[in-house]
């Protein structure tokens, strides 16, 4: 959290990357993208690269950049990945997750193409190798930068699929928005705590996170119950008659606040900090901050918050 945040002078906003794409995130993307198919296209003037690697790039061409093939660069395999490189620092966010797809889809018809298996002779005899990169791997490690840089995308087979959108970050944002706007500063300084804790790139502290996120809804209960002392579940069953919560709301937030407080929930001690991962905070602070904003509206309609 910046200075401007953590002194209350600029509220934090949710980072997850929906429709952007910060340069972390590419350069990330790249580096999983050189190391795995890019650099391999080498071997001098275009003529003397290997079949399969002529067949990417005339692919890559038609299919993907959609220019005559017959325009392909002839110079060496270090200008191709020039080339390359300067189109995919360039392109818009969309097109790098478009580009993603393409070569894991174009490297599962390389490979149906080679007859599945390629023989590679070396100074240790003959062994089966895999044109053109291994596609799991490589989803899999640009899913590790997807999460570690807050991507609202992640590869699910050979597809880019959203995990987040515009309307759960936007309640990240409301809640905080609406907690500051009531002078609800527990409210705020509980869903803050859990923002930073879950967008630290480096740290990320998911299991305190999803405690924050819980905290924000039993404190904005505390206030509209009129109980500072209260649990969760105490303080919501006032809440109920107060605002006219819907009993299944109600009894859905108790067991949630119960998962988190058992013996074997987040909050205690002996968790193991392994079972909390990425999905799991993510959606307890948009659940959260969702309810907060629901709780806040029900409560300033009633004229019980100003």
């Amino acid at each position: 959290m910046r200075f401007s945040e953590r002194i209350g002078k600029k509220t934090p906003k949710c980072d997850l990357q929906v429709e952007s794409m910060d340069d972390d995130l590419r350069n990330g993307l790249w580096d999983i993208t050189w190391q795995n198919a890019i650099e391999k296209i080498d071997g001098g003037a275009y003529g003397s690269v290997g079949s399969d690697w002529k067949d990417f790039l005339s692919h890559l061409w038609h299919d993907f950049f959609r220019k005559p093939v017959d325009e392909i660069p002839l110079g060496s395999g270090l200008f191709v990945q020039k080339i390359i490189r300067e189109w995919f620092f360039h392109a818009e966010w969309n097109e790098v997750y478009d580009f993603l797809e393409f070569i894991v889809q174009e490297d599962e018809d390389l490979y149906k193409r080679s007859g599945n298996l390629v023989l590679e002779c070396g100074d240790f005899g003959t062994r089966i190798v895999r044109w053109f990169f291994e596609t799991e791997s490589f989803k899999h490690d640009c899913n590790i930068i997807l999460e570690r840089e807050l991507s609202g995308y992640r590869f699910v087979g050979n597809v880019i699929a959203p995990i987040t959108n515009k309307v759960e970050v936007a309640a990240v944002n409301e809640a905080l928005e609406t907690a500051e706007k009531h002078s609800l500063k527990g409210v705020k300084h509980h869903l803050e705590s859990a923002l930073e804790k879950f967008s630290d790139k480096k740290n990320p502290d998911y299991r305190n996170s999803i405690k924050e996120s819980i905290s924000a809804v039993e404190s904005v209960c505390k206030v509209i119950a009129g109980d500072r002392k209260a649990t969760l579940v105490k303080a919501l069953q006032k809440v109920k008659g107060k605002v006219g919560l819907h009993p299944r709301l109600e009894k859905g937030f108790s067991a949630i606040y119960e998962y988190t407080s058992d013996a074997g929930g987040i909050r205690h001690a002996m968790l193991n900090e392994s079972a909390c991962d990425c999905v799991d905070a993510k959606y307890m602070l948009v659940s959260c901050s969702a309810f907060v904003n629901y709780l806040i509206g029900k409560a300033s309609k009633a004229g019980l918050i100003k």
